[in-house]
């Protein structure tokens, strides 16, 4: 019985070193981690690790590149209104290049509101801004297979206050791939 209990006490402290041994300690070996770059190269420490960071170009989706316009993907609109406002019209041109270069792409446009106005008004009126974005996209070349529209209404706010830097947010139009 002893002997049976000591194979079985040296099988699993054998096994633990083994699986111990298996461990990383995270540093890059042999050129792995080339492109990572630790801390701003000043020596003030920090952490950054994207290639884009240290350097090299976006590897990523376009649509996640934080330099690209295509990473903005909400228009605002004023007070109670459908227009889309100049400032977003490269924003809109740039999604809708990357839509007509990229058939399989899907995008839900989602219209919100702010909190005034009843809930049925701020439905309509968040479909004619989810429609306003889709005719925009439609007009530069983007098939209307790839775009629908939704809208929420006052449902969805991205910010809960009750004034007009709170009602600013929350009246937009957003790009949502799918």
């Amino acid at each position: 019985m002893m002997k049976k209990t000591m194979v079985l006490l040296l099988t699993l402290v054998f096994s633990m070193a083994l699986l111990s041994g298996c461990t990383s300690t995270g540093g890059p070996q042999d050129g792995e981690g080339a492109g990572t770059q630790v801390g701003d190269g000043s020596g003030a420490g920090g952490a950054d690790t994207s290639a884009a960071g240290g350097g090299g170009a976006w590897t990523g989706s376009p649509l996640e590149d934080p330099n690209s316009p295509l990473y903005e993907k909400v228009v605002y609109f004023d007070f109670d209104t459908a227009e889309i406002r100049p400032e977003y019209v490269p924003t809109l041109r740039a999604h809708a290049e990357y839509l007509v270069n990229s058939p399989a792409a899907r995008l839900v446009i989602e219209g919100h509101c702010d909190e005034r106005g009843s809930r049925e008004y701020n439905i309509a009126l968040g479909e004619r801004r989810a429609e306003a974005v889709k005719r925009f996209l439609e007009a530069e070349g983007v098939s209307p297979v790839q775009l629908e529209t939704v809208s929420y209404g006052e449902e969805r706010p991205v910010d809960l206050g009750h004034n007009e830097e709170a009602w600013a947010k929350n009246r937009r139009g957003e790009l949502v791939y799918q």
